[in-house]
């Protein structure tokens, strides 16, 4: 076994409590904003931006920096047809087959439905890959522990990214997904984690009168 090297933390702000607070307070400010959007615009949007999104998501904690990931971002419109084609027909079996009438129901209040136009009318989609191994040279397998935590940690990072950089973002999971890997050419291995709808929001975009829970009912503090 390696033994580990370790470097010096990279400089960072000694911030006042205030400061603290404030920034905290600002960064809840602008994500409070985030929408879930699915009508967008087709207005183009830099590889450069998307990239440096990703670059984001691959910052994020994981189990033993192993990075688990794979971020196929596409931006061919014949592979978005392609794409929406596979993922429409899912989509058809799940609602009228698959899907259990409680959950149908919770999803009436969403308007959603089979019809998935946004997947070829946004100028990007990433489809998120999960890594449960690695083949090595000599044809091994190396284990990732905790690879679908690791991907839902740099899956958020990603979104928040995205709104950031003043971008919309749909996360769409027809499943199963399959039909990615080969589109993708990705080998079979790796398991999708869902498909990121990114773009500009159309002009007579509307979302859902949805409320998030308050901060009472998704926390606890014991002892601060």
């Amino acid at each position: 076994m390696n033994k580990p090297k370790f470097i010096p933390l990279p400089p960072r702000e000694i911030l006042a409590d205030d400061e603290v607070l404030r920034r905290a307070a600002d960064f809840h400010a602008e994500m409070a904003r985030r929408r879930t959007v699915r009508d967008f615009s087709d207005r183009p949007i830099s590889r450069a931006v998307i990239e440096n999104c990703l670059r984001t998501a691959g910052s994020a904690p994981n189990g033993a920096n192993l990075q688990p990931w794979h971020f196929a971002a596409v931006s061919d419109p014949a592979l978005k047809h392609e794409i929406r084609i596979a993922a429409e027909a899912e989509e058809r079996e799940f609602y009228e087959h698959r899907a259990p009438n409680e959950w149908l129901e919770a999803l009436s209040a969403l308007g959603t439905d089979s019809h998935k136009p946004f997947l070829e009318i946004a100028p990007w989609l990433i489809a998120i890959f999960a890594q449960p191994y690695r083949l090595l040279p000599n044809g091994q397998r190396m284990k990732h522990y905790y690879a679908t935590e690791s991907v839902g940690i740099a899956t958020g990072l990603l979104v928040a990214a995205i709104h950031r950089a003043g971008l919309a973002s749909l996360t769409h999971t027809p499943s199963p997904m399959n039909f990615l890997n080969k589109l993708l050419h990705r080998p079979t291995h790796e398991k999708p984690f869902l498909l990121l709808v990114v773009g500009h929001p159309a002009e007579e975009a509307i979302v859902p009168d949805i409320q998030r829970k308050p901060l009472t009912e998704i926390s606890s503090f014991i002892g601060g």
